[in-house]
């Protein structure tokens, strides 16, 4: 298995631009201990993966549907504390986490203008 990543340039440099979202599962099976949201990935040169979002302390996902169409991704990129929501996440709690550094994430996609926003504390690429 992977290693956490929380290097906001290995995430903004991957091949975004065209990837395929097959799959999006929020899983809770063990809720406030390990919120992770999973993503199945197929990546422009065909290959697959599962890009998983660790520790997720909030997410917001705006999407569309009825498109019959591939959803494809158009753009991603990660953002640190100067991000504003995550400033908020972290006023929300009140200074209980200040220690803990969490990471904003966005992926925007072509085919229905659909944003998947995401506060955790990295990610892992299987």
């Amino acid at each position: 298995m992977e290693t956490l990543k929380k290097n906001k340039m290995e995430f903004n440099n991957l091949n975004w631009h065209d990837s395929i979202i097959k799959r999006l599962i929020v899983d809770r099976e063990n809720p406030g201990r390990e919120d992770v949201i999973s993503i199945e990935i197929v990546w422009p040169d065909g290959k697959k993966n599962v890009l998983s979002f660790i520790d997720v302390y909030w997410a917001q996902l705006n999407l569309n549907f009825g498109i019959i169409c591939e959803e494809s991704i158009y753009d991603a990129h990660c953002e640190r504390r100067e991000n504003e929501i995550v400033k908020e996440v972290y006023s929300k709690w009140g200074g209980m986490i200040n220690d803990i550094e969490l990471n904003y994430y966005e992926i925007e996609t072509n085919s229905t203008s659909s944003k998947i926003m995401i506060i955790s504390q990295g990610f892992k690429l299987q």
